[in-house]
């Protein structure tokens, strides 16, 4: 199963190899990992997604919790959360395609960022799925590019 897991985190150096390397130890993959300063200066938030069951995302929730720089982990998967993934892809376009690719475009709320000749660079977000849904709602042989941000999310209800 999929598992979203958030962490605050002192923002020093070496905290984002330390928790790479916990996963990495006990030979758990990470599908994607973002990180940015939050609101406090001196913490990060760091979002991380991973496959396992729920016994391993447990074991890993309570071994991350014990790494000296985390200030507190969530496992968003486990709560009522808001996630949102950004992808960027470049878009081969022509006169008979232009159509078919503005409509899926609108479809799932995609905003063109910047156009040239024959290509669109076109901008979604929303949950991982609607983004998985939008790549392949485009011919692949259109697709020249993607660049995919990872998911971050915060729990709807506050915490304290």
């Amino acid at each position: 199963m999929r598992h979203i897991i958030s962490l605050q985190l002192e923002n020093e150096s070496g905290a984002l190899s330390r928790v790479a390397g916990l996963f990495s130890a006990r030979g758990f993959n990470i599908e994607s990992l973002t990180v940015a300063p939050t609101n406090d200066e001196t913490l990060s938030r760091m979002t991380i997604v991973s496959i396992g069951d729920d016994d391993i995302i447990e074991q890993i929730v309570k071994q991350l919790d014990k790494l000296i720089d985390v200030v507190r982990v969530t496992n968003l998967t486990a709560t009522e959360h808001i996630e949102r993934e950004l992808v960027l892809v470049k878009i081969d376009v022509n006169p008979s395609s232009q159509a078919e690719i503005d409509k899926h475009i609108d479809e799932y709320g995609g905003k063109i960022v910047d156009v040239s000749e024959d290509t669109y660079t076109v901008e979604v977000a929303g949950k991982s799925q609607r983004v998985n849904d939008f790549l392949v709602s485009i011919d692949a042989s259109k697709i020249l590019e993607v660049s995919r941000t990872g998911v971050t999310g915060v729990c709807q209800k506050r915490e304290y």
